[in-house]
């Protein structure tokens, strides 16, 4: 570990999961990284639901308030909802499990813009933030921390934190160094316009610098991210496909695109890395990205040449990917940059960079109005991308 540990004062902070989760307190605040299934927690989640059945045994009450990036992964919010350790969640969750403790009313839910969060959190509308727990993959000479496969809100977290819990992967490329652009939002009332006009452009830091003081545990884990292998391309998907091609050529026609002025915003799912892959056949060059996640589609057009550069917060990347990723992390820096979700999702620069989104819903009405959240007006699915 000592090329990912470089703070030599902070090498006797390492410890198990086992003994990090003394730092965990019944009805703490925890605010972890962790977005659409990339770079959470692999160790704490399970040691914190050991804690909270150990009391529960006892008879006692014992459960905290977990905030994300996004979604997890089963190991994460899976295990957290099987022990009844968490009374409260927010803002995005896809687990089978912790949806039903939600929609059952046992645990508290919120869903919000995945932009906002992290500013509430900055104005203390959450209350209290007691641990931040933050995978990532290394910690500089200076204390600093570089983030792994996803920023999210790793910043307003740790910022807000009066404990720092780092795990360290080494499962994650030490090649992702390098691949982030910190940049810390100012408060409201002290904000000035976002310096970004192509998604390419990096406006801040590769690490995140914290006090030192504030990290209480490192604790080692080699686990990978939730990565989930894409359906090859049905036909549906394939004729889904076809139609926003259609729609995009039409945009060139009307003078409203260009073939080589292309940016994108992509959900997560099989249609979206379907017309990512028809993009490879289309008359577009030099297509850009500023989304929330890059997925496998992206990574194929980078590779073809199409793709120039990616903009996101995290990756959403299958098995096969997500390797080729740790192969070739290096290469890759040189087209995407990763940063944190206040940024990626910020409204403004999205309207002013104007890209072509492409996003799943549950349903629309014949006004455009879309629900992504809700089934039958009372159940919980997602949350706001």
């Amino acid at each position: 570990m000592s090329e990912r540990i470089r703070n030599q004062s902070l090498k006797s902070k390492v410890m198990s999961a086992e003994e990090a989760v003394q730092f965990i307190n019944n009805g703490d605040m925890i605010g972890t990284s962790g977005f659409t299934g990339a770079g959470y927690p692999k160790g704490m989640p399970a040691a914190i639901a050991a804690k909270a059945n150990e009391a529960h045994a006892r008879g006692d009450e014992w459960a905290v308030k977990i905030l994300t990036g996004a979604s997890t992964a089963p190991e994460n919010d899976g295990v957290l909802a099987e022990a009844d350790a968490v009374s409260f969640r927010s803002p995005f969750n896809t687990d089978p499990k912790m949806r039903a403790k939600i929609n059952e009313g046992k645990v508290k839910y919120t869903d919000i813009h995945l932009s906002e969060l992290g500013m509430y959190v900055q104005e203390g509308f959450f209350g209290h933030m007691d641990v931040a727990i933050v995978e990532a993959v290394a910690i500089r000479e200076d204390g600093s921390v570089v983030p792994s496969s996803a920023v999210g809100n790793n910043v307003e977290y740790m910022d807000a934190a009066d404990r720092i819990i780092v795990e360290i992967n080494e499962w994650q490329d030490l090649e992702l160094e390098g691949m982030h652009d910190i940049y810390r939002m100012p408060m409201p009332g002290s904000r000035v316009p976002l310096p970004i006009c192509n998604p390419g452009d990096r406006i801040g830091s590769t690490s995140i610098d914290v006090d030192p003081e504030k990290i209480v545990a490192i604790v080692h884990t080699d686990g990978p991210d939730r990565n989930a292998p894409f359906r090859p391309v049905d036909e549906t998907s394939k004729a889904i496909a076809g139609h926003l091609l259609d729609f995009l050529d039409g945009e060139v026609q009307a003078g409203r695109l260009a073939y080589d002025r292309l940016i994108l915003q992509n959900g997560v799912g099989n249609v979206p890395n379907a017309v990512l892959a028809g993009l490879e056949d289309s008359k577009f060059e030099n297509i850009t990205a500023y989304t929330e996640v890059i997925q496998d589609g992206m990574l194929d057009l980078i590779d073809s040449g199409k793709m120039s550069f990616a903009s996101a917060t995290s990756f959403c990347l299958s098995p096969d990917a997500a390797h080729r990723m740790n192969q070739e992390a290096d290469r890759y820096r040189n087209h995407i940059v990763l940063r944190p979700q206040q940024v990626s999702n910020h409204p403004e620069v999205i309207r002013r960079l104007a890209p072509i989104g492409i996003n799943g819903m549950i349903e629309a009405d014949i006004y455009g109005n879309v629900n992504s959240t809700n089934v039958a007006g009372s159940k919980m699915m997602n949350g706001i991308g």
